[in-house]
């Protein structure tokens, strides 16, 4: 059990005042204020930067709340394994990825894992970059799984592979063909791409503007399920994504994968991550497992699906 004056301060923390924090907790301002200064005058420091719309967390702050959420997740585990749950039983794994991923892979991951560990269950949380990052070091996920341009503060990289961005289109379309792809060719066509939070805008905005290309989208979306039915709906568009995001769907839909063979367009990787050095259960052990056997399967055939 956690005291009081964690469980306000992290309440606090979270909603980032505390009038907010009252509704959540169902507990009088005042009070959660007398526990907060009680906490600080133990810690001898303020938590917090006070301001006139509410309370954030200031540097000792932030580093206390990283300590305090890190012993609760160890104290999770702790009582996990004291009931019995060091097995593979009925566990739940926390999953954060990016959007890409989540339209296809770790759904059939997740899907063939569970045909012979069904007693596992699963979390997801989609989210972007720097939001599955954070998510990770903060101990709201076990797991991540996310397209990575650099390494990343207090991550632990259990699996890496290359994920080149390429063009996705129509088989019919008249750059399916071309011997050799340009940015100026994709220039010609309707344009379908994520947001600029995305790892796989961010590389080809970089090989635009580098091209001389300045290529302006006709529709732009952080779903990544709404570029594609908008792409299966509209035959000479384009979009972009890695082979992993597609996987059987592009040659179910009768879509082909293109490189545009620019260096930029190669500099990220699919990577398997977990937060450094936090206790995993048994059956994030043998997930993580899975994942790393059944990715390194899939990644040269789709290596060689895509067209250099």
């Amino acid at each position: 059990m956690i005291s009081n004056e964690i469980r306000y301060f992290l309440a606090v923390a979270n909603t980032g005042s505390l009038s907010a924090a009252s509704e959540q907790l169902f507990v009088a301002v005042s009070a959660i204020s007398r526990q907060i200064q009680r906490l600080e005058n133990q810690v001898g420091v303020p938590l917090f930067d006070r301001h006139a719309r509410g309370m954030v967390l200031n540097e000792a702050g932030e580093i206390y709340a990283h300590h305090v959420r890190k012993n609760m997740l160890e104290m999770e585990y702790a009582l996990a394994e004291i009931k019995g749950l060091k097995a593979v039983r009925r566990t739940l794994i926390r999953v954060a990825c990016t959007d890409g991923l989540a339209f296809t892979l770790l759904p059939r991951m997740i899907a063939a894992f569970r045909e012979d560990n069904p007693g596992v269950l699963f979390d997801i949380k989609v989210a972007s970059t720097q939001g599955v990052a954070e998510l990770l070091r903060s101990g709201e996920c076990d797991l991540a799984l996310q397209f990575s341009l650099h390494a990343e503060r207090g991550v632990e990289v259990i699996g890496s592979w290359p994920a080149p961005v390429l063009l996705v289109m129509h088989q019919s379309h008249p750059l399916a063909s071309a011997t050799h792809v340009t940015l100026n060719d994709v220039s010609h066509y309707p344009l379908a791409l994520p947001q600029q939070n995305t790892t796989v805008r961010q590389l080809f905005e970089l090989a635009s503007h580098m091209s001389g290309n300045l290529i302006e989208p006709l529709i732009t979306c952080d779903t990544f399920s709404t570029l594609f039915h908008f792409l299966l709906r509209t035959p000479l568009a384009l979009t972009i994504c890695s082979a992993f995001t597609v996987l059987q769907e592009a040659e179910t839909h009768g879509l082909i994968l293109r490189s545009v063979g620019i260096d930029q367009l190669s500099q990220r990787n699919l990577q398997l991550q977990a937060q450094s050095g936090r206790p995993r259960s048994a059956a994030l052990n043998v997930f993580m497992t899975f994942l790393l056997q059944q990715m390194n399967a899939l990644e040269e055939p789709l290596r060689q699906r895509w067209k250099p």
